[in-house]
């Protein structure tokens, strides 16, 4: 197999399978001379995996099996606090807040370890099946950040072997030429309950706030409710808004007024509900921001900048 040949076991070596579901990969990589921790949301594809692995021989690598979401619950539960390999076979495509995961998880690599993802291509599957697929620019955003990244291909797969993750500085962009008119709008600050903020990764390659710019005679708040819930499903009142600071600046020499608004709270859960304009909404950590891959767009970052300074 071509992934055991990328990343073979060392002594002692700990893996990582997401999303592992009936066990597969999981019981390759034991095979191999890997300690292999394998996780999966859903309880009933725990409960398959198990009875499928058989009782390890003292010449095999152990699986040890975890009901864990790894999205929503706390990477605390993992049974090793690091790996030397961490691996998405067919599973990434289907994780939500990518960005925010992959930070999480490239801090659990152990020095030379390697991060692997097996995924569909977008253009090797039918259109109705994308949603399992990754289009090249998701696969150039995944791989952005690290030392060294290998991309083998495949029957309508991608192996992508990511080693070296790299701290770099987030990179700043704006989506084209405006027409000349007033440019004013809102850009809407939601955070979850654990304080980690919403941004929307746009058709033009760069994340952003959710907002827009407001109507005639609309306040800056009431268009921040207004866009939120237009963009992302999300309700709030506009009593539950606040606006935190007007800011400028200017692109194209045509003024730009751009109002911080601040939601303290709301109610839904994010969808893409103009695919047109964002490909998908993430929650992102604050801490992230500064290094955030893919680029930010300059009105967010201002706003961003003056809820959390620096």
């Amino acid at each position: 197999m071509l992934l055991a040949s990328r990343v073979p076991a060392r002594a002692g070596a700990v893996a990582l399978d997401v999303g592992c579901g009936r066990g597969e990969l999981a019981r390759h990589l034991a095979a191999a001379g890997y300690r292999v921790d394998a996780v999966d949301y859903s309880p009933a594809a725990i409960t398959a995996a198990q009875e499928e692995t058989p009782a390890p021989s003292d010449a095999d690598g152990v699986v040890t099996y975890v009901h864990l979401d790894i999205e929503r619950d706390p990477l605390a539960a993992l049974p090793h606090s690091s790996y030397d390999l961490i691996t998405f076979r067919l599973s990434y495509a289907f994780v939500q807040d990518r960005t925010r995961v992959l930070h999480r998880l490239r801090e659990r690599l152990r020095p030379g370890g390697a991060l692997c993802v097996i995924t569909p291509v977008a253009d090797a599957v039918p259109p109705g099946k994308r949603g399992i697929a990754l289009d090249e620019e998701e696969i150039a955003l995944l791989t952005t950040g690290w030392d060294t990244a290998e991309r083998h291909d495949a029957e309508g797969l991608a192996l992508l072997v990511l080693r070296g993750p790299l701290r770099t500085p987030v990179a700043y962009g704006n989506r084209g030429k405006p027409a000349p008119h007033a440019l004013t709008g809102a850009g809407a600050v939601v955070t979850d309950e654990t304080g980690r903020v919403l941004l929307g990764r746009s058709v033009h390659g760069l994340w952003e706030l959710p907002g827009g710019k407001n109507a005639g005679g609309e306040s800056f708040v009431r268009a921040a409710v207004r866009e939120l819930e237009e963009e992302t499903g999300l309700r709030a009142e506009a009593a539950d808004a606040r606006l935190v600071a007007i800011l400028m600046d200017e692109i194209h020499g045509i003024p730009r007024v751009t109002a911080a608004v601040r939601i303290a709270a709301y109610s839904g859960a994010p969808v893409v509900r103009e695919p047109e304009l964002v490909r998908r909404w993430e929650w992102h950590e604050v801490a992230d921001l500064p290094a955030l891959a893919g680029g930010l767009f300059v009105p967010s970052a201002h706003v961003l900048e003056t809820v959390w300074p620096g």
